[in-house]
């Protein structure tokens, strides 16, 4: 495996915390990353990476998998992972796309590991989990607890609800600020996302995420005046007429203590009688 202080080295680049840019060098941390695929049996035909940096998780990568896509959006190390990768490029195992991850066309992969870009990770992440692909993702460790948390808790909020949405959520490794260079304020984790079917129904998603937004505005208040308070961001015309048809033990809780099948029902109620218009 390719050392990554030597890639560094190779590509004359250092990390910059100005542009979100912390290049992951711990070797050990590297190399536990594709076993948390492997671990799951999950597909490695194609893996895509965004934040490819010097290339280190790639290298790491391109010996697991059959073909291996990756997302980076500095043009000089773009270029340089050209260059570092040319024989993978040339064998038909790597793709460089050079871009930003929230605009470029994504590649039908198979699964993804990255180091994402605190800074708009979860952009990234809402843009992957409607893939339906497993996920191994690298996040700040405050954002990582909150993916993973249960209803009832601190870190419960609308971030658990649209994760545990899209996959069963599992923190596997906590990553110390010194795993990379240069070495970040915060310590990071890394999560495993396992797609899944949501076990409740829902007629409208975007009306969903849009609702559970909206109640965790009001995180301190009931749901019952939550829902009327919120209107503008739910669109309904007839907030009380939800309100009127809920189950009073429901608009009693708080938004933080409903379980994501509990907001589905719900925002189900609120489609039928609220008169939704946005």
């Amino acid at each position: 495996m390719r050392d990554p202080d030597g890639l560094i080295a190779r590509a004359g680049v250092r990390g910059d915390p100005d542009r979100d840019q912390h290049f992951l060098v711990d070797d050990r941390v590297l190399d536990r990353l594709p076993t948390y695929l492997e671990a799951i049996d999950a597909d490695a035909s194609h893996v895509l990476e965004i934040g490819g940096g010097t290339g280190a998780l790639t290298d790491r990568l391109l010996a697991v998998a059959d073909e291996v896509t990756v997302v980076e959006r500095d043009r000089d190390l773009a270029a340089f992972l050209r260059e570092e990768f040319a024989d993978a490029i040339d064998a038909g195992r790597l793709t460089v796309i050079e871009g930003d991850a929230l605009e470029v066309d994504l590649p039908a992969f198979t699964a993804s590991v990255s180091n994402l870009p605190y800074g708009v990770s979860s952009e990234i992440t809402f843009r992957l989990l409607p893939e339906g692909r497993p996920l191994v993702l690298m996040f700040q460790r405050e954002f990582a607890e909150r993916m993973v948390a249960d209803p009832g808790t601190a870190e419960y909020g609308r971030l658990s609800v649209s994760t545990q949405h899209y996959a069963a959520p599992e923190l596997v490794e906590t990553v110390p600020k010194e795993a990379f260079s240069p070495p970040p304020a915060v310590e990071s984790a890394v999560v495993r996302l396992i797609p899944r079917d949501p076990d409740y129904e829902i007629g409208d998603e975007e009306f969903f995420l849009r609702f559970v937004k909206a109640l965790f505005t009001q995180r301190r208040k009931t749901v019952r005046n939550g829902i009327r308070n919120t209107a503008h961001i739910t669109g309904l015309d007839d907030p009380d007429a939800v309100v009127d048809a809920a189950d009073d033990e429901l608009l009693q809780k708080r938004p933080d203590a409903m379980a994501p099948a509990e907001f589905a029902a719900l925002a189900t109620l609120a489609i039928e009688v609220g008169e939704p218009t946005a």
